[in-house]
């Protein structure tokens, strides 16, 4: 016979190879991955180093302009003719003195204004870098009132202003004031940080700049070429515009660059660059460096695989070779033997197999004799089980037919003892009706002779008697073969208020005037179920209910129906209780056991409740039993109600102990 395997096997080579990759090629990967990426942080965290040190220096030279234009600014104030003159809006001297005052060249204009905050003069530098004047006579171009009231209380104002072309302004507004604190004008500078500028750095500190407006969207001015003007839309997703740690990854013209956006202070006003460098050239060596590392991983993974192939086949040939004999085990009668080719492990495992294989060729075939002679004792067992099984049926039939045949003879009897007096008066009326066809004027006479008003009174009570007794016996014919059901071997729903009526009638002879039966049914579904195994049930179970009562007693019948539960379908239970001495604990243990009965010898055979008991089991139901010594026993029987199989359940012995016993 061949056993079906309940899983696949997978190969052991399979297996070696998983597990060679998954501690040697899958670490090496792994190692070499992190290296790479370890290598490719060290870039770039040294690429951020620079970056963020050229904005450092950056921020120095922001730092450094505020500061020339505040000294610029003292310069002026230290000079008495420059404040009276400003004073006094002396527009000419203010000229005069400006262009010497004013000579920084990162400078780009100036304006001065009196105390009053009206402006006077404006200073602009010229593309050849020269300084140019003009006066302003109009009222109109005054300080803002905010402007005003900020340097009420600050020495200075720093502002950043946006182009109107391109780039930043940075503005300081700065006032003059005299010994008591009064202020006596004021003086605005400006520095355009524009394209120029931003190559006058880039040249400084080796980076491509662009400046941003005050929002960090728009890009204001650059150093390379940007085709939008949209920085959000440059940078790569993911990336924050706020991380001064993180690098900003932007293409231009197929270049990829890297940038960091370095916030710079003027004053209490902020802007913001973006410094960064072309990262082609490190793309380029860290695509080498891979390049590299992939060829030495390929290669070092290509040796170890083939070594890995070659050891496993040499591993296992002789592996195969012993599951190969183990299969032919199934296919030869004789012995297998393997040769060993080696001293090693493998070598002891095959001579171990040539013994193991001899052993079980000598238990092949003491195996088969003993089976041989298992299946003559299994034939003989069945045998003997079928005659004991019939036997059980014969001793309950008997019983049932005796019981059967005592409530018949009653009604049979009484009809017998009436025939005798219908057939004295039909003689006597045939005799009425001859004699008054000869003296028909002796009606009266004749009839008071053969007493025929008594006849005529008591032989309809003589007829309905004879017709109760028959309708008693066609009732108990009728019982017995609706309880036999001999005519259906197939499932049929059932309901079982009926079959314990029918029962009951036909145990009537056990219990009439003798035992009062207390009926208690629910209202129930009917079952699917083989009725006379059922039936075969409900007879054994009363009649050793009936047989359990000495003298009068009491039967109690309940039948209901139980809600599903998650380990049990919806079922009925039926509970018969007797009144009855009780079993003892040590027969309650055994009452299920084949051949167990504590009746006489002759009157059971043992077999009717072990019956009982496969009949209900194979319907898929349960049979357990309580009892209690002076008050009675009681017989639990629980059915779903469709069995689980279609075949009729054959009425098999129940062979063991179960736990389904109480007391």
């Amino acid at each position: 016979m061949k056993i079906k395997n309940p899983f696949r096997f997978s190969s052991l080579r399979s297996v070696l190879i998983t597990w060679f990759f998954v501690f040697s090629i899958l670490p090496l990967v792994l190692i070499s991955w992190y290296s790479l990426r370890q290598f490719q942080q060290a870039i770039e965290s040294e690429q951020l180093q620079r970056l963020q040190s050229n904005g450092r220096e950056v921020a120095v030279i922001v730092s450094d302009y505020y500061q020339q234009l505040k000294n610029n600014q003292e310069a002026l104030a230290s000079s008495s003719q420059f404040v009276e003159a400003l004073v006094q809006s002396n527009r000419r001297f203010l000229k005069d003195f400006s262009y010497a005052g004013l000579s920084l060249s990162f400078l780009n204009s100036a304006s001065l204004y009196s105390p009053s905050g009206q402006k006077l003069l404006i200073l602009n530098r010229d593309r050849q870098n020269n300084l140019q004047s003009q006066f302003i006579f109009s009222e109109d171009q005054v300080l803002r009132e905010d402007e005003v009231k900020h340097l009420a209380n600050q020495d200075e104002l720093g502002t950043v202003v946006e182009s109107n072309t391109d780039g930043l302004t940075l503005v300081l507004l700065s006032k003059f004031k005299n010994t008591e604190g009064e202020i006596q004008g004021y003086i605005e500078q400006r520095i355009d940080l524009k394209s120029l500028f931003l190559m006058r750095v880039k040249n400084k500190i080796k980076s491509e700049l662009f400046l941003l407006d005050n929002s960090q969207n728009k890009i204001l001015a650059s150093t390379f070429y940007l085709p939008n003007a949209d920085i959000r839309s440059l940078v790569q997703q993911g990336q924050s515009l706020h991380d001064e740690d993180q690098i900003l990854n932007i293409k231009s013209q197929d270049t990829p660059y890297g940038f960091i956006i370095q916030p710079l202070l003027w004053d209490k006003s902020v802007f913001f660059l973006g410094i960064g460098m072309s990262k082609k050239g490190s793309l380029e060596v860290l695509q080498n460096i891979n390049v590299a590392f992939i060829g030495v991983i390929s290669l070092v993974a290509l040796f170890l695989i083939i070594t890995i192939v070659i050891s496993t086949t040499v591993l296992l040939r002789p592996i195969n070779e012993l599951i190969d004999g183990l299969q032919a085990f199934d296919k030869t009668e004789k012995p297998i033997q393997l040769a060993v080719k080696n001293k090693t492990e493998i070598g002891r495992l095959t001579r171990t197999f040539n013994q193991m294989s001899y052993k079980i060729y000598r238990a092949k075939h003491d195996l088969r004799k003993k089976i041989k002679e298992l299946e003559k004792a299994n034939l003989n067992l069945k045998a003997a089980q079928a005659k004991l099984v019939h036997s059980a049926k014969m001793t309950s039939l008997g019983q049932l037919v005796a019981g059967v045949a005592h409530e018949l003879n009653n009604p049979i009897g009484f009809i017998y003892s009436n025939t005798g007096h219908l057939k004295d008066y039909s003689q006597k009326l045939f005799k009425i009706i001859d004699e008054i066809e000869q003296n028909p004027e002796k009606i009266n006479e004749i009839k008071q002779a053969y007493d025929y008003e008594y006849i005529k009174k008591d032989l309809p009570l003589l007829i309905r008697s004879c017709e109760d007794g028959a309708q008693r016996t066609r009732d108990i014919v009728v019982g017995l073969r609706n309880f036999s059901r001999l005519d259906e071997s197939q499932l049929k729903e059932v309901d079982l208020r009926e079959a314990l009526d029918t029962t009951l009638e036909i145990l009537g002879g056990e219990i009439k005037n003798r035992i009062k039966i207390i009926k208690n049914y629910e209202t129930v579904p009917p079952i699917w179920c083989y009725a006379s195994q059922i039936n075969q049930v409900l007879v054994n179970i009363l009649a050793n209910a009936a047989q359990a009562i000495e003298g009068n007693g009491r039967i109690w019948i309940h039948l209901s129906a139980q809600k599903a539960t998650p380990e049990k379908p919806r079922h009925i239970r039926l509970s018969i209780q007797d009144s009855g001495a009780g079993i003892p604990r040590e027969v309650v243990e055994k009452i299920f056991e084949p051949f167990f009965t504590t009746k006489d010898v002759g009157q059971g055979t043992g077999l009717g409740l072990s019956i009982s008991y496969g009949i209900v089991q194979n319907h898929g139901g349960d049979i357990q039993v309580k009892s209690q010594q002076g008050k009675g026993t009681e017989f639990i029987v629980t059915l779903p109600l469709r069995p689980p199989q279609t075949k009729p359940p054959s009425a098999r012995l129940k062979m063991g102990k179960d736990d389904k016993t109480k007391f």
